[in-house]
């Protein structure tokens, strides 16, 4: 199966083609309006500010809205979810691909941290612990030194959040039916590396918590998104990209 990975200088594009290569699919690099419109299978890939995504021009913005409505199967990973919402309020000039309703919202923020209180480690990232079996071998993607505590703003009793959320943590199904997620354990560990995070939406399949609750995976007919990264997150990773190049050879 043919996937098209988008270039926009967005990273991580490397390891994307070696985890699409491990599944059996047939990854390509392309970039602009006519490499989308070829493509029977589209991944977006990204890591680091929104406004990157300003490196899809206009032409590629249109190609791609035209392949979701022809059904083509299109994956956003990491900055690649969160702009296929609205947008960011990383950038909030810049306009998201807005196929899902909601403006992405930074986790250190008043509305990041609402969930956290003292005594609680719920929505605290186990950095470099997991349920895969392959987790030993991500080692080296755990925790970062360079992480800072970002201080509650408005509330006294909420206690100090991590962010970056970097790390191992749970992804946890709403219970709705997901294609994406066929097959992969209750609540499976996934690598994340991310300041900011979409909102819960209708269209949620599964969410992560890290001080609030966000979208850890969203599906809608043939567009899905993953917060987190599928390519450092061993099995689990490998299955949710299994899943989305078989709906892709399912699609036409």
């Amino acid at each position: 199966m043919e996937v098209l990975v988008v270039d926009y200088g967005a990273g991580n594009l490397t390891s994307v083609m070696k985890a699409l290569r491990a599944i059996g699919a047939s990854p390509a690099i392309g970039a602009g309006a006519e490499a989308i419109a070829r493509a029977a299978a589209i991944v977006i890939p990204g890591v680091g500010h929104f406004s990157q995504t300003t490196s899809i021009d206009d032409r590629a913005r249109d190609a791609l809205r035209a392949a979701i409505a022809g059904g083509v199967p299109v994956l956003g990973i990491c900055l690649g979810l969160q702009w296929l919402f609205d947008g960011s309020d990383e950038a909030p000039a810049v306009a998201g691909l807005a196929v899902f309703e909601g403006r992405c919202f930074d986790l250190g923020s008043d509305r990041g941290q609402t969930r956290v209180r003292p005594g609680s480690d719920r929505g605290q990232t186990t950095p470099g612990v997991g349920t895969d079996p392959d987790w030993a071998n991500l080692i080296g993607h755990r925790s970062d030194p360079s992480l800072t505590l970002v201080e509650p703003r408005s509330d006294p009793g909420l206690t100090p959040l991590k962010v970056p959320h970097v790390g191992w943590n749970t992804v946890d199904s709403t219970r709705r039916s997901s294609r994406l997620l066929d097959g992969m354990p209750p609540a499976p560990f996934a690598y994340f590396t991310h300041t900011y995070a979409a909102p819960v939406i209708d269209d949620t399949v599964a969410t992560t918590t890290h001080g609030a609750a966000f979208t850890a995976v969203v599906e809608r007919g043939r567009v899905f998104g993953a917060q987190f990264h599928p390519e450092k997150s061993g099995n689990a990773g490998l299955r949710l990209l299994a899943n989305f190049v078989r709906i892709a050879g399912g699609a036409r």
